[in-house]
This record gives C-alpha cells, sequence and structure tokens, in this order.
C-alpha cells in the first residue's frame, strides 16, 4: 500500500475550502478528514495561537493528532478590523466548522443567519454537545456525555463506571458532522444553496450505545457491562501465554470451532457433539475454558500466535498505543504519518501519526502539510484573500494578525484561489 501520489487537484474534496473556528478534539477532528481527503483547510485561531497546543497530560496529543494538512492563521476577533478579516474568507469559503460553546458565535457576529447571508451557498458545521432539546444550552465534554448515555456504565464495574480510553465520542461525533457536511455538499450540487448541519456529543453517545439499548428491547432485561457481560461465545476471553503476555481469542462460528480444535489438537472437544454449536457450548464455557487457558499458558508467544493465525479466528496481542509504532501492517501500509510537533518541550522533533483509516484509488491519504505552527500560512492565507503585501504588514503592525517571519515578495508569490466558487452549482 502507499501513500497517494495525486496532486492536491486529483483529491476527492480539491476545491472545497473550509474555514476552521474550533479547538480541542471534536472539530478539529472533523476539520483532519476534510484536510486529508483534499480539502483546503484554514485554521482560524486566536493571537498566541490554539490554546490546545498548550495541553499537557492525556490532552498533549489533541493538537498534533487533529490539525495536519491544515493552513493556521492567527487573527484577533475581539477587534472589529479582526472580524471583518475573519469574515472576508468566510465569504469565500465552502464550509465553516465550529465547536465553541452555545452562543460563542453569535456573540462574535460568525453565526449561521449571519454568515449564510453574507454567503448563501456556506456550508455551516455546528458541534456542540447536544441536538435541539431541553439541554441544548449545556456544557458538555466528550467525558460528561458518556456517563449521561451510558457508554462508562457499559465500559466500567457495575459500581465504577469508566470512560473509554480514548475521546471516542469528541472523534466520532466529528465524523457525523463531516458526513452531515459531504451531504450538504452533495445537495448544493444541484440547489446551489447552503445548509446547516449540527452535529453532538450527547446523540451521537446515544447513537454508540443504540446496541445495547436493543439489547433490553430484544431481551427485556438492561444489558450488563461489558466487563461482565454474559458472553454470546464459548471462547471470547483474554489468555495468558508462557511468557505471561496478553492474548484475546474469540471463536465465533461453527465452523471456526471446527478448525480451532483441529489446528491445536483438541480431540476431544472435536469428537464431542454437545459443543457442536454455538449456544451448546455457551453453556459449557466452565469447561472449555480452563482446559483452553492451561493450553496457551504451556505455549510460548510466537506459536500460539502463529497457530491461531492458521486456525483463522480472531485473535489480537493486547498492546498499549506505544506498541502501535512497530507494528508492521501499520508501517507497511503507509498506515503512519510523519509530523512536525510544533509545541512544548519536545518542539521541532517528529512524531508518527496514525493516518485516516480509508483506502482510496489504490492508495493512503497522506500528508500534503506538516502540522502548523500558530499562524504559519498567515501571509499566504491573507494575500489568497485579496490583501496586498502593505494591507498586510500594516494589519501586523496593529496587532491584528500575529504572523511568521517573511518578505514582502512571498506574500506576492501567494496564488488567488482558484477553486469552484462557493455558490456554484459546479
Amino acid at each position: 500500500m502507499k501513500q497517494l501520489q495525486q496532486s492536491a487537484d486529483e483529491l476527492p474534496l480539491s476545491g472545497i475550502r473550509v474555514i476552521e473556528f474550533t479547538h480541542m478534539v471534536m472539530g478539529p477532528a472533523a476539520g483532519m478528514i476534510l484536510a486529508d481527503l483534499g480539502a483546503e483547510v484554514f485554521k482560524i485561531e486566536p493571537l498566541g495561537g490554539d490554546k490546545t497546543r498548550r495541553l499537557q497530560g492525556s490532552g498533549a496529543g489533541y493538537f498534533p493528532m487533529y490539525n495536519r494538512n491544515k493552513k493556521s492563521l492567527c487573527i484577533d476577533l475581539k477587534s472589529d478590523r479582526g472580524r471583518e478579516l475573519a469574515q472576508r474568507l468566510v465569504a469565500d469559503a465552502d464550509v465553516l466548522i465550529e465547536n465553541f460553546r452555545p452562543g460563542a458565535m453569535d456573540a462574535l457576529g460568525f453565526g449561521w443567519e449571519a454568515m449564510q447571508a453574507a454567503n448563501p451557498g456556506l456550508i455551516y458545521c455546528s458541534l456542540k454537545g447536544f441536538l435541539s432539546g431541553p439541554y441544548e444550552n449545556r456544557t458538555a465534554l466528550d467525558e460528561v456525555t458518556q456517563m449521561m448515555g451510558g457508554l462508562a456504565y457499559m465500559t466500567g464495574l457495575p459500581d465504577r463506571p469508566m470512560r473509554a480510553g480514548a475521546s471516542v465520542i469528541d472523534v466520532t461525533g466529528g465524523m457525523f458532522g463531516v458526513i452531515g457536511v459531504l451531504a450538504a455538499l452533495e445537495r448544493r450540487h444541484g440547489s446551489g444553496r447552503g445548509e446547516l448541519v449540527t452535529g453532538s456529543l450527547f446523540e451521537t453517545t446515544a447513537f454508540l450505545v443504540g446496541q445495547h439499548m436493543a439489547q433490553q428491547a430484544v431481551t427485556g432485561e438492561d444489558a450488563q457491562p461489558m466487563s461482565i457481560r454474559s458472553s454470546a461465545w464459548a471462547i471470547y476471553d483474554i489468555f495468558k501465554c508462557r511468557e505471561g503476555e496478553k492474548v484475546f481469542v474469540g471463536v465465533v462460528s461453527d465452523s471456526q470451532w471446527r478448525r480451532f480444535c483441529d489446528e491445536f489438537e483438541l480431540g476431544e472437544f472435536a469428537a464431542d457433539e454437545s459443543l457442536g454449536k454455538n449456544n451448546a457450548r455457551v453453556r459449557q464455557r466452565d469447561r472449555i475454558l480452563p482446559e483452553v487457558s492451561r493450553m496457551f499458558a504451556a505455549m510460548n508467544r510466537d506459536e500460539m500466535l502463529d497457530r491461531l493465525d492458521r486456525s483463522g479466528v480472531a485473535f489480537a496481542e493486547v498492546n498499549k498505543p506505544s506498541d502501535l509504532l512497530d507494528d508492521p501492517h501499520l508501517n507497511a501500509g503507509e498506515g503512519l504519518l510523519p509530523v512536525s510537533l510544533r509545541d512544548g518541550e519536545r518542539a521541532g522533533e517528529s512524531a508518527r501519526l496514525p493516518a485516516l483509516p480509508v483506502e482510496w484509488a489504490g492508495g493512503r491519504f497522506g500528508l500534503r502539510h506538516d502540522l502548523p505552527a500558530a499562524g504559519e500560512q498567515g501571509r499566504e492565507i491573507l494575500a489568497q484573500a485579496g490583501l496586498t503585501a502593505e494591507e498586510i504588514e500594516e494589519l501586523e503592525r496593529a496587532g491584528l494578525v500575529q504572523l511568521p517571519q517573511g518578505s514582502s515578495d512571498q506574500v506576492r508569490a501567494s496564488l488567488r484561489h482558484k477553486d469552484v466558487p462557493p455558490n456554484s452549482m459546479a
């Protein structure tokens, strides 16, 4: 597998310009997906840069993971001239993405109604904690809605709800936002009109636990946390090999059971007709699991993995995220992209981070623009908006924009936006 070598004009979202007013994870994730797919994404940051850049602890990875392939411009949106400049950019855009608290964009003059009046073809993607309803003005976070929506209950123990081990609601909510944007872009081909698209954390959580709500409807009983659930299969567990390393194994069909027994020479189990069907095996888990556990505990790791692979059952080593850096499959498939860290103690060093998990036209979506420093492409973006070098320099002197060091010649060399106008029906 290779990274796509097409020019930017050949990527699926080539010609789409996105203005991104976002921070943290949900909004930046949506913008990154569109950027990876070929859209030109302008990230509007406050002077000094998005505060997400300076998060520590579990938040230290937010900015480097979700902001590649974007161009950064730092603007003082508290000033009238700064807001006028941002509105000028939005007027020439196809998509606007924002994920600030309810009412924040309206207070700045960037709400849906104002932007739609200025640019009728604009797709306006607002990513919030809640969709319309009694909660719509409440503040939310990924973890808040995991608790509210039952995901933390299903992840933890009965008396100890536990959030999932990644920002799954932020990221999935951003993905649903992208789906809405793509649907609106497709409709705009015929109508020429823009659309307000709203995604949310709480409703995304509800969607993810929908399978457990359906389980309750089917069985008449509340779903139990996954940590203590009644298994639907006889072998669907974590086992230890001789070295003590943990491996998950799932045998989820009758044909897999037969291949599993053949590969591991479980002749007694294979010959027992009472174990021929899945539900019957589930009733005999207490008989099957101790034997399988003893068998795996006597094997070294490599033998166990090789034989599981030959048997065709589902299996997985229990890894840490850092183990993926050396994963042969990810590395062979161009699944990790090199980005340059821009902030913090390791600024200037590089990191390899997961690519978009999609193959397209025989390749993977790669890195067109490295992770931007705060305001790094400001001169280019402003030149594309039609400002002269002198006007840009005056904005910088007035403290309305934060720009990297560069010459007027670089500004004059910046090209004008040549994409399809956002209000067109092309």
